[in-house]
């Protein structure tokens, strides 16, 4: 059993919440009429996913973010029967739903998402959240601050809520996109966490060249900007980590077929329970690529196989990286 943190919860920020659909069918028709097998439906949001895998794992967590309408009422009954802490910031806009078809044919198994951009939020509101953020990072263990923004906020706004948090002496773990990954590390988080295709939109327009290293020189830019580390998911490549204490690359004994929805989001759990617990760099990768791996195991986001968790563990294979 993975001890929690010795402080107060670890905050996951989700702006950009979401009830999440899941449809499990067998050999989808991409044409036709399908009959669907299971339908879950559950608050979603990548920092929701987060939060329900740091639970798993036995640390405490406080979910918060943003939820508005009949779907933010509906993921927030859910998040209520799951046992999961929230402190949400209420708005006028109704939250987004998203729709994740899981096809597990006989002969391919692969998931096609569907996502609503999500409400347009005001100035008000998003004041509102700052204060209230502000109040629950003191005692915070760490914050996650990970997924889209909604309409109307700023793509510095993940910076600033890195920099708020710094100031107050906790560390940030910022998973992004596009803009808001680019300005992210000007808060000066202590891991951002793109995949290789994010980072490579981050810096598209860049004078850093492309080719087989250009993870390993994207987490450069992104570290001299002010992240502390940057650790780069490589899908079945594994993990690539550029940090303060030197650079390693984390390799799969072999690959998992199954959902990969939310298999970023249990790596990024990985990585903040490795923050909070101090484990070194090697472990911390470890543990974060098994996770994921778990994770696609899993049939929903925010799940994770607990067997498979405890076969790959072993075998995945951490060496330093030279950068």
């Amino acid at each position: 059993m993975i001890s929690p943190p010795a402080r107060g919860p670890v905050l996951t920020v989700t702006l950009n919440l979401a009830l999440d659909v899941t449809y499990v069918a067998g050999d989808v028709d991409w044409d036709g009429v399908n009959r669907v097998g299971t339908v879950h439906r559950r608050a979603g949001g990548k920092g929701v996913n987060v939060a329900r895998v740091l639970a798993a794992l036995g640390c405490e967590v406080l979910v918060t973010g943003l939820a508005g309408g009949p779907n933010g009422e509906a993921a927030l009954a859910d998040l209520t029967a799951a046992g999961l802490p929230t402190a949400l910031t209420p708005i006028a806009a109704p939250s987004r739903a998203t729709l994740a078809v899981h096809d597990h044919g006989r002969e391919l198994r692969r998931t096609a998402l569907f996502n609503e951009p999500g409400p347009t939020v005001t100035e008000d509101e998003i004041a509102r959240f700052l204060s209230d953020y502000d109040t629950r990072l003191r005692g915070a263990a760490a914050v996650v601050i990970s997924g889209s923004l909604p309409t109307g906020v700023s793509p510095r706004l993940y910076a600033e809520l890195a920099a708020r948090a710094r100031a107050h002496g906790v560390p940030a773990i910022v998973d992004a996109d596009g803009e808001p990954l680019r300005h992210a590390p000007g808060g000066h988080p202590e891991i951002v966490k793109p995949n290789a295709e994010e980072l490579a939109r981050a810096l598209a327009g860049s004078d850093e060249p492309h080719g087989p290293d250009a993870a390993v020189r994207g987490a450069q830019v992104l570290r001299r900007s002010g992240a502390g580390a940057v650790v780069v998911s490589l899908g079945a490549d594994g993990l690539l980590a550029v940090t303060r204490e030197g650079a390693w690359r984390a390799a799969m004994p072999y690959r998992v077929e199954g959902n990969p929805t939310g298999a970023g989001d249990a790596l990024v759990a990985g990585l903040t329970l490795g923050l909070v617990e101090g484990t070194p760099w090697p472990e911390r990768l470890r543990r974060a690529a098994a996770l994921g791996a778990a994770a696609v195991a899993a049939p929903v986001a925010g799940d994770f196989d607990a067997d498979v968790l405890r076969e790959v563990h072993p075998g995945v294979r951490v060496e330093p990286e030279p950068v």
